[in-house]
């Protein structure tokens, strides 16, 4: 079972009826799961390292103020701020404020997973948001989003509603401020764990907590734009060009451009809107956080002994200045006040 089918079920009915037409409800046998809890919620902040602006809370239908749920700390001397503070972050929940937090497949390994399956399935970039909302209160505002979203309710439930798509492509993402003319709702919900509800692009959605803490992922599934055909048109009609140093004479400069102009026509003629789509397309996927590298430091650690042994029979190993020991390490002739433990 692929990532998609796990938490929809029958793709082909998926795509046929509900891509990009109408919001609608999954219950997946079981419960959709997700990879993300609010425990990984306590192990992130916990871990002292949090920073905006990863978390974000909202209130009243506006982002509060980093400030309110920040702090500053006392790093090598130096008062660096944006740590979330987490006494702050719980006053917050405790009065009804709404925890965001920000690409979540950025830092959880399990997450990042499960959107590389995703995205090797959709062919398409998504990203990862997590939100925390007290029952009775709203998220944030009424807003259209420029991707469709899958959301999986993790804990407790939410009410969910949905207004209709825009009739045309003549429309921005964000909020839809008052004043405009409101697009008809279309649907009104309650979302309970383990279900999963999707929202077509475009499709202005509120969401307030209903019963318990609500907790629910939400996927982000990012459809390219203009821009993004442009800078894929470039790309396509640039990469790989062999190009020689620069001419130095009239007759090579002309002759080269000429070469250039007649590879880059041939490429156009070649290139259909679709290739250029799915050109676009894959590199939004590509721009999706990979696994990071590991320093591998424990088997940097094992294999130091026999750096050790090969580093004593070096030219090195008498001369002046050769020790590395603390007296002449990177914090040699610091005075005791300006160490790291003070």
């Amino acid at each position: 079972m692929n990532a998609l089918e796990h938490w929809v079920g029958d793709t082909s009915r998926f795509f046929s009826t509900y891509w990009r037409q109408s919001p609608h409800i999954f219950e997946p046998p079981g419960g959709a799961s997700s990879p993300f809890t609010l425990g990984d919620i306590d192990a992130a902040l916990g871990s002292g390292f949090f920073h905006e602006p990863y978390l974000e809370m909202w209130a009243d239908d506006s982002r509060l103020p980093f400030r309110n749920y920040t702090s500053p700390r006392t790093v090598a001397g130096e008062r660096p701020g944006g740590f979330v503070d987490t006494s702050k972050v719980r006053g917050l929940l405790d009065e009804g404020a709404t925890l965001l937090l920000r690409n979540v497949d950025q830092w959880h390994a399990p997450t990042r997973r499960l959107l590389t399956r995703l995205a090797g399935e959709l062919g398409r970039e998504i990203e990862a948001f997590f939100f925390v909302t007290p029952a009775g209160r709203a998220g944030l505002p009424l807003h259209r989003d420029d991707a469709d979203v899958l959301v999986v309710q993790v804990s407790g439930s939410k009410h969910w509603s949905v207004h209709e798509g825009p009739a045309d492509g003549n429309w921005g993402a964000g909020r839809v401020r008052r004043g405009e003319a409101q697009p008809a709702e279309i649907m009104k919900a309650v979302l309970r764990q383990g279900e999963v509800l999707y929202i077509p692009r475009g499709f202005a959605h509120r969401a307030t907590g209903q019963d318990g803490l609500s907790a629910h992922l939400s996927l982000t599934i990012r459809e390219v734009g203009s821009a993004d055909l442009a800078e894929s048109l470039r790309e396509c009609l640039a990469q790989d060009l062999q190009v020689a140093a620069r001419p130095v004479s009239d007759a090579t400069l002309s002759d080269t451009g000429a070469a250039l102009l007649e590879t880059a026509r041939d490429r156009l003629a070649a290139l259909t809107p679709e290739a250029l789509i799915t050109h676009a397309r894959r590199r939004g996927v590509e721009r999706m956080p990979g696994t990071p590298g590991s320093l591998s430091l424990v088997e940097l650690a094992a294999a130091w002994p026999a750096r050790g042994d090969a580093a004593d029979d070096g030219p090195g190993d008498a001369g002046a200045g050769a020790s590395t020991g603390p007296e002449h390490g990177p914090g040699a002739g610091r005075r005791p006040a300006e160490s790291a433990t003070t």
